[in-house]
């Protein structure tokens, strides 16, 4: 009797812990789990690895199946009761009905990682229901740590960091498929943008801490890709988007997404005016 006396209090003692606490608690587990698995990406780059072609051109190697392994077991199992959704693990569909969904790149930019390239990080991001409410994302060779929390705002190593304010276009600080990004351009000029950055997840978290003015993801781009640089950037006082200006939502059955653009909150809102008067064919 003592037992299950025992056991119904502590059912009470958790059902009174707000939902504060537990994104205090899970975005603890976020940090902490991310930079270790960012330090074991980084102990095999550079190393001969196994690698393969998944679907019709995805490269995939042991890096990123180990990385996916070392997060899968600290998440889910520190937070059984939430969802998976992971660009390496196979699709649950009891994902669809779980309120609080982790959503894992365990390597964006795996092309990068395997040529050697520094350019390539850790994405996680917890969403609720559709949105994203807390984020990491790492890229251990730059040492660059972005982190979000919904309403908290958006920090790089621990230092707020805000997006670039204003509604000039400098294509110099501007990143994404140069095709999409010459719409933009009025005077149908050669227009020069900044390199090309192989991280979907840091392209876009440039945007936020005031490195990129404006960044481009085109179609094709996965929830996984896409939801932790999303609250990174909105947390920075950006906006992210398709070019109509309408919401990303993630967790969905389907999780490919279409043309997006991320920027500050006014050249954001100036970039999507723009593109509904002059639409993507």
């Amino acid at each position: 009797m003592r037992r299950r006396c025992a056991s119904r209090d502590l059912r009470l003692a958790d059902a009174d812990f707000s939902d504060a606490a537990i994104l205090t608690r899970d975005a603890a587990l976020l940090q902490d789990t991310v930079r270790e698995a960012g330090s074991l990406a980084q102990s095999m780059f550079r190393t001969e690895l196994k690698k393969w072609i998944k679907g019709a051109s995805s490269p995939v190697s042991e890096a990123d199946i180990a990385v996916n392994d070392l997060l899968e077991a600290r998440l889910r199992g520190a937070t059984p009761d939430y969802g998976w959704l992971s660009e390496e693990s196979a699709d649950d569909a009891t994902r669809l009905s779980r309120r609080l969904t982790w959503v894992v790149d365990p390597i964006d930019g795996t092309r990068n990682y395997l040529n050697g390239h520094d350019e390539w990080c850790v994405s996680v991001a917890l969403v609720e229901d559709a949105s994203p409410v807390l984020a990491a994302v790492f890229a251990p060779v730059s040492n660059e740590f972005f982190f979000a929390a919904r309403g908290q705002g958006t920090t790089l190593n621990d230092k707020p960091v805000r997006a670039t304010a204003g509604t000039a276009l400098d294509f110099a600080r501007m990143a994404g498929p140069k095709p999409m990004v010459e719409r933009l351009d009025v005077s149908g000029g050669d227009i020069k943008l900044h390199p090309r950055i192989g991280s979907l997840a840091l392209r876009l978290c440039r945007v936020a801490n005031g490195g990129l003015d404006a960044a481009f993801a085109g179609g094709n781009s996965h929830d996984w890709d896409l939801a932790a640089a999303d609250l990174i950037v909105q947390e920075a006082d950006g906006r992210m988007s398709d070019l109509s200006g309408g919401p990303i939502l993630y967790n969905r059955r389907e999780v490919t997404h279409g043309v997006l653009v991320a920027a500050g909150r006014d050249r954001h809102a100036s970039i999507v005016a723009h593109f509904r008067n002059r639409p993507l064919p």
